[in-house]
């Protein structure tokens, strides 16, 4: 497809002393194709990081970043190849990612804490720092942290509750009950910036993501390609997403409960703080505009506008130039490294090993998605029936 990027990094082949020159080891790849790079303008300034290991004969590491537009639909847009998750590897990713996809200011990057991640962030050639670009923890791999040394799951819910409160007060009323219960666990978390953890601190950057989930959506879509050959893998990401390249239509709704909130329209602010975490006027807002007559859509972020929406989606896949009719290739012959070989006989495990965090989140009783409180659900929960709101 014209316009399509590909960065591909080989190592030499020795043979003793000397160095073969009609042959190359494939060491790394960095692909992405033009849709997701117009994509991306129309998007929301956030992107989930994540890998996920290949389990075909050679061993590997698939990077992916993921993106959302303003109407909840997730898309990816690059991918690597690499040896593995280390600091080189990501800042190959991660570099050619800003130099060809994401070249905007203020994006936020939600990822795991994983070392080679931070080390690859914090290189200043890769245009990552701050106030460039900013960088956001995911909640279930803190979580998942905190459970290595804390093993109640009362003290990680929370944690957990905490990290999600939009307002400060709300956000110091979870941290003064575990101070309470136990003071190693506000040591414990202020060892991370609160703005790289905690939801009232982002300034709004995270647009309410506070997990990698779509990256693992992404991953499990392409599970069944990560056996593939390299070429074949590639093929897959293309076509896969040539088929999925339609927008579907959804009607989100939020309930609020009764009270008394200042708003702010000049600075798109409410003691709720939905109104600066979702970037879109909550009821209170609302009622606000109603009140002043003024038009509420003025104060939706851009990113929500249908306009936007469909500017996403604006380049479709063409079908690619059929292999008989490519240039004839005059460089030399790319090989996978034998060091990259599985030693393991016999099928390679497809299911990542569950851990004692995912053990005990299946085990704890479901709760609302509203009050977070447990034995019913959003559906029946006492705030829907309050559905009014407060008094702005």
């Amino acid at each position: 497809m014209p316009g399509t990027v590909s960065v591909l990094k080989t190592s030499p082949v020795r043979l003793g002393d000397e160095v073969d020159e009609s042959k190359v080891y494939f060491h790394r790849l960095f692909w992405t194709f033009p849709p997701y790079i117009e994509a991306f303008q129309h998007c929301k300034p956030l992107m989930s990081i994540d890998g996920t290991h290949l389990y075909g004969k050679y061993g590997g590491t698939l990077l992916l970043a993921i993106a959302q537009d303003g109407n909840s639909n997730i898309l990816p847009i690059a991918f690597a190849l690499v040896e593995g998750e280390n600091a080189e590897s990501w800042s190959f990713f991660l570099s050619n990612l800003r130099a060809h996809v994401t070249p905007q200011e203020g994006i936020i990057v939600i990822s795991d804490r994983h070392n080679g991640i931070k080390a690859a962030l914090e290189v200043p050639e890769t245009g990552w720092l701050p106030p460039r670009a900013f960088r956001a923890y995911c909640i279930h791999h803190v979580a998942a942290n905190f459970f290595l040394t804390f093993k109640g799951k009362d003290a990680r819910r929370m944690l957990v509750n905490a990290a999600y409160a939009k307002t400060e007060a709300e956000f110091y009323y979870w941290f003064d009950i575990m101070r309470t219960e136990n003071p190693t666990i506000c040591d414990w978390a202020n060892q991370m910036e609160y703005d790289k953890w905690t939801q009232h601190e982002d300034s709004g950057r995270r647009f309410r993501h506070m997990t990698t989930n779509i990256s693992e959506c992404v991953n499990s879509v392409l599970k069944g390609t990560r056996n593939l050959p390299v070429t074949s893998l590639v093929k897959s990401t293309y076509g896969r997403h040539q088929s999925e390249y339609t927008v579907a239509e959804t009607t989100p709704t939020r309930n609020f409960s009764l009270g008394s909130y200042r708003v702010s329209l000049k600075d798109h602010t409410c003691d709720c703080g939905h109104f600066q975490v979702l970037y879109y006027p909550c009821c209170h807002a609302i009622a606000c505009c109603a009140y002043s007559r003024l038009n509420w859509a003025s104060y939706v972020h851009e990113v929500y506008r249908m306009s936007e929406v469909f500017n996403v989606y604006k380049q479709g896949f063409v079908p690619p130039i059929p292999e008989g009719l490519w240039p004839p290739y005059a460089g030399p012959t790319i090989i996978p490294d034998p060091n990259m070989r599985r030693a393991k006989e016999g099928r390679a495990k497809i299911t990542r090993i569950r851990g004692s965090i995912d053990q005990s989140v299946e085990n704890q009783p479901k709760r609302c998605g509203l009050c977070r409180q447990p034995g019913h659900t959003r559906r029946n929960c006492d705030q829907r029936r309050h559905a009014a709101g407060g008094d702005a």
